[in-house]
């Protein structure tokens, strides 16, 4: 485990926190359109995080290989998915995206956004954000007391 491991791994933690902030800023932003250039409504995204495991890491000799988890090295996003549930049905038939016939005529299709869900998001997101960055600060605090302690 090198000197700066810590503070790689929140810095991964920050930056995979600020894409979903990003993520959850554009779908607050359309929670509203009705009209893509796929065509259709706006289809709501969400960020998919896995560990990041593509490095070798120093196990330590003398601990039993059932107890041995790995070494954490941070977070990556694997991807971004467009959520696959339905849109939302309003009825608005002076909108000029109603539809036009059949049993939904008069309908319009909205986002399948929930605001309420996307700031609950947004608030899970600003604190992982703020406990990666209180370790960053926490490790830096530390590396300067060794250095204290060295002189």
């Amino acid at each position: 485990m090198g000197l700066f491991t810590s503070i790689n791994i929140a810095a991964s933690g920050m930056t995979a926190e600020r894409l979903r902030s990003d993520v959850i800023s554009d779908n607050i932003a359309n929670a509203s359109t009705t009209r893509t250039e796929e065509g259709g409504p706006f289809q709501r995204s969400r960020v998919i995080l896995r560990p990041r495991v593509d490095q070798p890491y120093f196990r330590m000799p003398f601990l039993p290989e059932g107890l041995d988890n790995g070494m954490g090295q941070g977070v990556r996003v694997s991807e971004i998915q467009k959520d696959p549930s339905p849109p939302r049905l309003v009825y608005d038939p002076t909108h000029p995206d109603a539809i036009k016939s059949g049993p939904e005529a008069g309908y319009v299709e909205m986002p399948n956004v929930n605001i309420v869900t996307e700031m609950v998001d947004m608030i899970a997101a600003s604190r992982a954000y703020e406990a990666n960055s209180a370790m960053a600060n926490g490790s830096k605090a530390m590396f300067l007391k060794a250095l204290e302690i060295g002189r």
